[in-house]
């Protein structure tokens, strides 16, 4: 549930700072009367994450064990992608990120109300879309739909509280700190969550090695005890992991990570590098 609670924290910042954002350009600029739009558009985001969120359910249930396995394993693989890019979008872009969304939204307001509605509704959806991917496949992975819900809702509570509280000036925390933080967990939380994915595809006979195991720790680490279901919640931890799977979560953090750890460059601004 904890690896859950972080991506949702996470997702749920995200959203509900780019939310705070346009609302507040709007009240600064003096144009309450479209904040019904904006809200408009984050409603119809909302909407729209849950009812993927339930299309994929319903499909999933529809469909044979292995068609079941391969869909939830390239949901998983497709739920890492979101997450990785996700961590250095944010690495690149916090910085303008203010400015990017006021600009979209202040061209959306010339354009008229529609235009207002859909930009606040891309804005967000993003976050709603991919929140709604991992949902699915934390819920895979999990075996169960209530323990990653809780941990999403708890994750997303918290984000909207802290947003709310930097909107009203009651507290003021280093966003990039936070997102460097988050991002670093969220590399091992997104390993574990394609490991379990390379084993949905072995399961479903897409990937080899299915029996040829890495390790089998299963006796010191009981898949039931509170420290592998701790394991298990968090970083998608399994006792018996295949080879193919070891593999790739190694693989994946020894690059992503180090790609993280790399300082990063900074922009360098238009014209700045002219000579005369």
């Amino acid at each position: 549930m904890l690896g859950n609670a972080l991506i949702g924290l996470r997702e749920g910042l995200e959203a509900a700072l780019v939310v705070a954002i346009l609302v507040a350009f709007l009240v600064r600029t003096g144009r309450r009367s479209e904040l019904p739009r904006v809200w408009a558009g984050v409603a119809l985001a909302v909407a729209v994450s849950i009812g993927v969120t339930l299309g994929l359910t319903l499909t999933q249930q529809a469909l044979t064990f292995e068609a079941q396995e391969a869909l939830g394993g390239s949901l998983s693989i497709i739920a890492v992608g979101f997450v990785t890019w996700m961590i250095f979008w944010m690495r690149s872009h916090g910085r303008t990120l203010s400015r990017e969304l006021e600009g979209a939204l202040d061209r959306a307001v010339a354009m008229g109300p529609w235009a207002v509605v859909v930009m606040a509704a891309l804005a967000v959806g993003r976050e709603g879309l991919e929140t709604a991917v991992f949902f699915f496949a934390a819920a895979q992975a999990a075996g169960e739909t209530a323990g990653p819900l809780v941990g999403f809702l708890v994750g997303i509570a918290i984000a909207v509280a802290l947003a709310y509280a930097i909107y009203r000036g009651a507290l003021k925390i280093d966003l990039g700190r936070f997102f460097t933080v988050t991002g670093f967990l969220l590399i091992f939380v997104a390993a574990g969550i394609l490991a379990y994915g390379v084993h949905d595809l072995q399961e479903a006979g897409i990937l080899p090695g299915l029996t040829t195991v890495a390790f089998d720790v299963s006796g010191a680490v009981p898949a039931d005890s509170w420290y592998g279901t701790l394991l298990k919640g968090i970083f998608n931890f399994s006792p018996v992991t295949t080879v193919l799977e070891a593999a790739v979560w190694v693989a994946y953090v020894a690059v992503v990570l180090t790609l993280f750890l790399r300082p990063a460059r900074r922009r360098t601004p238009a014209g700045a590098g002219a000579t005369s």
